[in-house]
């Protein structure tokens, strides 16, 4: 997230410059962790990207919104080795260039191809506990489909393993390799076709970025998480949201893509005389090779879309409401969220979202909401479906008051309030504003008050922005949804189920729940997206570990042990059923091939059989 200027407050100086993720605060924090653990040298590449460092501060407010973390101490950390490093007469260690890496230089340029150690191992681990770190011998940033073409030739010739990195890391440890790592990020070219609604996009383009190009043209795109790639989401699972609703997802989102294969060799998806890569095998499968380009779908956004919240104590009725919007085909974005999302949704602390996810059961009397955004005729249409509605303004006027809304004072007074009616009832209510408003005193600097003093005139600042509290804007771009993993990583599993066999859904939730209880592991519901006209859903259930610890790191490996053969097993047996196991790296294909059974001959007898 700190290489997307997701909060308008400008990038680390040196990132866009220099690309490499070790100029990033991401890499200088693995860096500093590398040089605790003695596991590199001080280098001259070391040296420059301690020396690049300003110390503006800009890393501190972009991964506190998110994180509540403060990295600028690592970034102090960092320098101030190096200065007591150089007081004390250190000497840099050289980095040899050897054959492959002058090979490599010829191909992209001397400074987009390096074996520096303090690099590499800024590419060499993620937080999956299960896999160990993989030192790449070599980094390299392509600036072209020609680069990518002649690198994998060269790696081929030199028989040497590659591997493929967007914009970060994975959750599963699947970009590690100890070979050549090509890092896309240099490939940033976007260009919009607003006659046409599409655009085309290089690998390095993130989802955020794209986002919001087409807005400034009136245009969406269906986007995944905001420092995602689009060509690597796609291809990855095949972009799915709660746009998925009505914008579908895999093959659904793009016109075309153009790859390089495992030899070299350059193709489009929509070439006849390529595999089938619209197909879809129910196996675990290589993706179809190197994406260096994708022409991807625009929709139009009328100018009277906004977001509503509708609430529910249950969640069989949640997902029936959800279920019924969209085979009504009202609303475009719809998702069932639970308590977990919504408050870290909503909240800039980690310390408010654990209150309010206590709040809104156990005070509120909501355990499930439906969000969805729609047009004034699909709003109306379902504040007649659900009765009580938390509409923009009262999102908007219980986000910035947030703070107040947690306080006894206020829950006192909603229960004395509430008489035969569930609080949430009372709460939508219109006559309930004035109060609200009275109570609440919701303000930029209400909600400001919730984080580190220090922090709270930039915090001001941000919330008296509009779209920081526009349920559309924040759904669209998504920049709170990696608040999920603010206290620790997360490993999201996600299942394609039958929306109309409730059961079935309510089973897998209670069994993921099972198995990680087992085992001590933290775990939530995510979150149910109906899509396909509400015949299908995808749905998110998450686990969340301590990458850090190795106790959980075995739990995890148990966990992962017990989950497969059990999905597997759900899923040949239950019509519906598909997980993300096998659809990953086969996000390019077309998604009736993995929802629906596969083609089979009619049977003698005619038609009608």
């Amino acid at each position: 997230m700190c290489k997307i200027d997701y909060l308008g407050t400008g990038l680390c100086p040196s990132g866009p410059k220099r690309h490499f993720v070790a100029y990033y605060p991401q890499g200088r924090m693995d860096i500093y962790d590398a040089l605790a653990g003695e596991l590199i040298p001080v280098t001259e590449g070391l040296l420059d990207i301690a020396d690049t460092c300003t110390l503006c501060g800009i890393c501190d407010r972009q991964c506190h919104f998110y994180t509540g973390m403060r990295p600028m101490t690592v970034m102090r950390a960092l320098k101030d080795y190096v200065a007591s490093w150089r007081k004390e007469g250190g000497r840099a260690a050289a980095t040899a260039e050897d054959e492959v890496l002058k090979e490599l230089r010829k191909i992209v340029g001397r400074e987009w191809a390096t074996s520096d150690p303090a690099i590499l191992v800024t590419y060499a681990n993620d937080p999956f506990p299960l896999t160990g770190m993989r030192m790449p011998g070599y980094v390299v940033l392509p600036g072209s489909r020609r680069d990518v073409e002649s690198i994998i030739k060269l790696a081929n010739d030199r028989a040497l393993p590659f591997a493929i990195r967007g914009n970060g890391g994975s959750v599963f440890g699947f970009v590690f390799t100890e070979g050549i790592v090509l890092d896309m990020n240099r490939m940033r070219k976007m260009e919009i076709d607003p006659d046409n609604w599409s655009a085309d996009v290089e690998p390095g383009v993130t989802s955020f970025d794209l986002q919001r190009e087409a807005y400034r043209r009136g245009l969406r795109v269906n986007a995944a998480e905001p420092a995602a790639t689009v060509c690597g989401n796609i291809v990855c699972t095949g972009t799915f949201s709660t746009w998925s609703n009505v914008y579908g997802t895999a093959a659904d989102n793009f016109i075309d893509m153009e790859f390089v294969d495992r030899s070299g060799r350059a193709f489009h998806l929509n070439d006849k005389s390529i595999v089938n890569h619209f197909g879809f095998e129910r196996n675990v499968l290589p993706s179809p090779g190197v994406c260096t380009r994708a022409v991807v779908k625009l929709h139009p956004v009328t100018d009277d879309e906004e977001g509503v919240l509708v609430p529910f104590a249950d969640f069989d009725e949640a997902v029936r409401f959800a279920r019924n919007l969209s085979q009504r085909r009202i609303g475009l974005a719809v998702a069932v969220l639970g308590a977990h999302y919504i408050a870290n949704f909503m909240s800039p602390s980690k310390e408010l979202a654990a209150r309010l996810k206590q709040s809104l059961p156990d005070v509120l009397g909501c355990s499930y909401m439906v969000f969805a955004v729609g047009d004034r005729y699909a709003r109306e249409a379902i504040k007649r479906m659900a009765g009580a509605v938390i509409d923009q303004r009262l999102f908007r006027m219980l986000m910035l008051g947030l703070p107040r809304l947690l306080d006894p004072k206020w829950v006192d007074l909603i229960r004395e309030y509430e008489g035969t009616m569930r609080p949430y009832e009372l709460l939508c209510k219109s006559e309930m504003r004035p109060l609200l408003e009275a109570v609440l005193e919701p303000s930029a600097e209400t909600i400001a008050g919730a984080v580190d003093e220090d922090l709270r005139s930039f915090y001001t600042g941000l919330y008296e922005r509009p779209e920081m509290t526009d349920m559309v804007w924040l759904n669209m771009f998504r920049i709170v949804s990696s608040r999920m993993s603010r206290e620790k990583h997360m490993l999201a599993f996600l299942v394609y189920v039958p929306l109309d066999h409730i059961d079935v859904i309510k089973g897998i939730n209670e069994e993921f729940k099972r198995i990680a209880d087992a085992e001590g592991l933290d775990n939530d519901y995510g979150f149910l997206t109906p899509m396909d006209f509400g015949k299908r859903a995808i749905l998110e259930y998450d686990y969340y570990i301590d990458q850090t610890d190795p106790a959980e790191a075995e739990k995890i490996a148990r966990v992962m042990g017990k989950i497969e053969p059990w999905l597997d097993a759900l899923a040949a047996k239950t019509r519906g059923v598909q997980w993300l196991k096998y659809v990953f790296s086969q996000g390019c294909s077309r998604k009736e091939n993995f929802l629906y059974e596969s083609f089979q001959p009619l049977r003698s007898g005619g038609a009608g059989r």
